[in-house]
């Protein structure tokens, strides 16, 4: 039986994984698929203590992250498209200031 314990290992590695890529990374879609890791990592470990505890909040909780998700990949995705539009290219080392 999986335990509350491999929720939340792979939750943990989800979350570093995410965040190793959140640093490393110099694209810009990269990045936000980076910040989608690190999101579905807390959303893993919501359910799974949600799931322990046999409350309903957690999942709440999950479906609200969801829905904030959703708009930060909307507004990420289209400001991406702007800038690659203006610059032609989706490194963040090259768009290190705003002045077109």
């Amino acid at each position: 039986m999986i335990s509350l314990h491999h929720y939340l290992t792979v939750s943990a590695l989800l979350f570093a994984l995410g965040l190793a890529g959140l640093l490393v990374r110099r694209n810009m879609l990269m990045i936000l698929l980076s910040i989608e890791l690190i999101l579905n990592a807390a959303n893993l470990s919501f359910v799974a203590f949600s799931s322990y505890w046999g409350d309903l909040s957690g999942q709440a909780v999950v479906f609200f992250t969801m829905l904030v998700a959703a708009a930060e990949v909307t507004v990420g995705l289209s400001i991406a498209v702007l800038l690659y539009r203006k610059k032609d290219t989706t490194d963040t080392r090259e768009l290190e200031t705003l002045k077109w």
